[in-house]
């Protein structure tokens, strides 16, 4: 054969991949959604730009609401309209509930013993169940008030040190900083029983090897490369087995010291209400091993630490751009609340607008814009396109809050909305899904909520917001960070003024709980 044919032939050869993978996927998968044409072993990776939310919804406007995305050799179908997210989360709920992991994953929950990445099945009804009738019950919640008010204050306390110290005055600042403490503090007394921080912002010992633990976490799920979604690929993954290991051992060590630590308070002084002593003093009942124990709490350090920052975060960065909706706020808390005091929890059932603002930035701004994946444990057919057993299947919420259908002038933060119409945000109504909805929903969503709606509060009572000299609303960079939980890809840096006349509505309200 001459070198003409043989490069004829070549070129045949190379033509037929892309029909031939085509009619393959045809055949194994039945009829997919339209979206991307994949490459062959790499799918869509390489295409798939960081901001994956924003990626999504650019696609689904040339594709569809519901599309195929290749991440290596797998099928992930993602949907971006409320229909759609009904489709998934309700009418297919059963069979769309299972959880697809990653490598990171499936070590850091040892295997789906926890409950975020649990099947669908006996162990997650059953962790469920104990989550919704003793973890996140009204009266638990209410009982752990006074640990969310502490730190809300400490929050207070912290910038108010900042803004008033000599030559600070009029000067920006990194919100989140402050931000942060209470998200950590918050979470590890609620979880764990302990401040790991005092006063002055030092970790103590213990605090130090978790925040490590924390940190190793990110880390190492970071480093998974190509070979995250494509198996065979493995062996091109630098992270080791060993360092998988090392990291579980190190995480389960800490846990299980403070466990032990509390296995002997509670013979002293019996349980008190946090989450720790609730799984010890209910893990026969719920027939709880060692590893579940530690896996559903650093459930709830994984799934409250860094949500509640984000929120917060990108309210106030709305609240600076719409200084409108900041005033009408500062009114509604200085008629209500007065300026004589401080705000409670219990003031939030008179503050329409506070929680209107909460679940605006909600809306606008989830903290997991993609949700978690959902994985097909059996093959269904939405909109018409076949779903196969095994399938990953997205939501993309963020797309699905600023549909331009469903939401009049959708990217405008507008709190009144919530006002007009009385909108669920907990997974009632699937126009908003910040906590998603059906079977998944998050349970721990009502003590998200006040949380969030408590720090929005006291940053807004106590102080006045105002962006840099010489920054205009419209300079401020509101493009999200790559990741499954997306912070502001800039953080906000703004001069906060104090408000209220008494100095000692600045102080930290200290709780021993």
């Amino acid at each position: 054969m001459d070198t003409a044919s043989f490069l004829s032939v070549a070129l045949a050869l190379v033509a037929l991949v892309p029909v031939s993978l085509l009619l393959l996927n045809r055949l194994r998968y039945g009829k997919l959604p339209p979206g991307p044409r994949p490459r062959p072993v790499v799918g869509n990776l390489f295409d798939v730009k960081p901001v994956r939310c924003r990626c999504y919804q650019e696609w689904a406007s040339k594709y569809g609401p519901i599309m195929t995305v290749w991440l290596g050799t797998s099928p992930t179908v993602v949907v971006s309209t409320s229909e759609l997210a009904m489709e998934v989360l309700k009418t297919h709920d059963q069979q769309l509930a299972d959880r697809s992991r990653s490598r990171t994953s499936e070590h850091f929950s040892h295997g789906g013993q926890d409950l975020i990445w649990a099947d669908y099945g006996p162990h997650y009804i059953k962790v469920r169940k104990l989550c919704n009738l003793e973890l996140f019950t009204p009266r638990r919640l209410e009982a752990l008030r006074p640990i969310r008010e502490d730190e809300v204050t400490a929050m207070v306390e912290s910038v108010y040190n900042v803004v008033t110290a000599p030559g600070n005055k009029g000067k920006p600042f990194v919100v989140k900083d402050h931000l942060a403490m209470v998200g950590f503090n918050n979470i590890t007394r609620l979880a764990f029983g302990k401040r790991f921080m005092n006063a002055a912002g030092e970790l103590d010992e213990q605090g130090r090897e978790f925040k490590g633990i924390v940190t190793d976490s990110i880390k190492i799920g970071a480093s998974l490369s190509i070979a995250q979604f494509i198996p065979w690929l493995r062996w091109m993954d630098p992270v080791d087995q060993k360092i998988f290991i090392a990291h579980e051992e190190r995480r389960d060590r800490l846990t299980v010291k403070i466990m032990e630590e509390h296995a002997k308070a509670l013979k002293q002084r019996g349980a008190q209400q946090h989450f720790i002593d609730a799984l010890f003093t209910l893990r026969e009942k719920y027939d709880l091993s060692d590893i579940n124990v530690i896996c559903l709490l650093w459930d709830m350090i994984t799934a409250g630490t860094d949500t509640t920052v984000i929120s917060v975060e990108w309210t106030m960065a709305e609240l600076v751009r719409n200084p409108r909706v900041q005033e009408k706020l500062q009114e509604e808390l200085d008629r209500v609340v007065g300026r004589d005091r401080v705000l409670l929890e219990t003031d939030f059932q008179n503050l329409p607008y506070l929680q209107a603002v909460a679940k605006e930035s909600l809306r606008l701004h989830p903290p997991t814009p993609l949700m978690l994946p959902h994985k097909a444990s059996a093959s269904v057919k939405i909109a018409g396109y076949d779903i196969p057993k095994g399938a990953n299947v997205i939501v993309n919420v963020w797309a699905v809050a600023r549909d331009p259908k469903v939401w009049d002038n959708p990217l405008e933060f507008r709190p009144e909305r919530f006002l007009k119409e009385n909108i669920d945000i907990k997974g009632a109504d699937f126009r908003v899904l910040p906590f998603g909805a059906g079977r998944r929903v998050c349970p721990g969503a009502q003590l998200g909520i006040n949380l969030v709606t408590s720090m929005i509060g006291h940053m807004v009572h106590h102080y006045k917001w105002t962006l840099p000299e010489g920054v205009r609303p419209e300079d401020v960079n509101m493009m999200e960070s790559p990741g499954l939980v997306t912070f502001m890809a800039t953080p906000l840096q703004l001069i906060a003024t104090p408000r209220l006349d008494k100095e000692e509505l600045y102080r930290r309200v200290p709780s021993e709980i």
